[in-house]
């Protein structure tokens, strides 16, 4: 059933990944960049006669002043105190949904941001928010090798800035403790959490479940899906035989196992070994390279990339509770 190494290796598991020379200077630069740019925190009410809840259709600034678009859920209490918040990214092709989808985090007691992944949704969840930057180049069908011939270009260097600044969004909103932000998802969207840990200070914790976009190399010596995202990867180096090396130190700079470096909120993340997305190995390497001693990893044996599903979804709401408690 597993699909991997055996339990006991992949917790030792820590691969020597190389971060680029200028890892940390190009993240201060971009996120310097970026904030030159008002956030500029829009939001209009949308009205479902939810009792107990209002639902808002938010937008901010991400990357480039780009217009990112997220459902904003708040749970309303008598006594009108903030609440915690937890800001959700969303899986690979996902997109924040529609306003009257149901979620487990607002009914918990819990403001509530979906962010869209700009560019997609439409696959298993609906999107608003469009990529207008586009290609720079060559690229398969989807969105994992767009721009990928510079970290400069690169896809995925918009949509962590985008993640920055959700939760900077979301910090802002007055309904909202600032000091107890959280911010997590699934496969891709796990893997966006992590490096909003790693590029934000203070945020008050992160989950990180089944992450995708952790230790490329391996991951990518891994798959025989080409039709996964990091297929998308093993089908542009097909034709583009000559790109291996810059492919893989484009990649380098937005490897979530080289972020998790600089993360140092707390930390839950969750494993399925018998993942044939995710291989578990890549997960653990970001989780033992994980900078914070505040972590802990969920093992769930028998799963595959759906993970923990529902049962991790409450054992996430739970790991929150106990550290706005604290």
């Amino acid at each position: 059933m597993h699909s991997d190494l055996p339990l006991e290796q992949l917790r030792e598991h820590s691969p020597a990944l190389t971060l680029p020379a200028d890892f940390e200077s190009f993240w201060n630069d971009t996120l310097a960049l970026t904030r030159e740019l008002p956030l500029d925190v829009q939001r209009e009410e949308v009205e479902l006669g939810f009792p107990g809840l209002r639902v808002f259709d938010l937008s901010f600034a991400g990357y480039g002043g780009d217009r990112i678009r997220a459902w904003l859920r708040l749970p309303t209490h008598p006594e009108g105190e903030p609440v915690p918040g937890f800001v959700e990214f969303h899986g690979y092709r996902g997109g924040r949904g529609l306003a009257h989808e149901p979620h487990l985090w607002p009914q918990a007691g819990f403001a509530h941001l979906a962010v869209d992944t700009r560019g997609q949704g439409g696959a298993w969840t609906a999107g608003a928010t469009p990529d207008p930057h586009g290609g720079t180049g060559p690229e398969t069908a989807g969105w994992v090798t767009r721009g990928i011939s510079s970290p400069a270009t690169y896809y995925y260097r918009r949509v962590f800035v985008d993640a920055v600044r959700a939760v900077e969004a979301m910090r802002s909103i007055p309904e909202v403790q600032a000091g107890q932000v959280f911010a997590g998802g699934v496969s891709q969207g796990g893997g966006i959490a992590l490096a909003a840990a790693a590029l934000l200070d203070g945020l008050a914790g992160v989950v990180a479940d089944v992450p995708f976009l952790s230790d490329f190399p391996e991951a990518l010596a891994l798959t025989s899906d080409y039709s996964s995202g990091y297929g998308e990867v093993l089908q542009y180096l097909m034709v583009n035989r000559d790109q291996e090396r810059l492919v893989l130190d484009t990649l380098s700079y937005f490897d979530v196992a080289n972020l998790a470096t600089l993360a140092q909120a707390p930390a839950l993340f969750s494993v399925a070994l018998a993942d044939s997305v995710c291989a578990p190995r890549t997960i653990f390497a970001a989780f033992t390279r994980y900078g914070g001693t505040d972590k802990e990893i969920a093992v769930y044996p028998y799963n595959g990339h759906e993970g923990g599903g529902a049962h991790q979804a409450w054992r996430a709401v739970e790991w929150v509770r106990e550290r706005c408690a604290a």
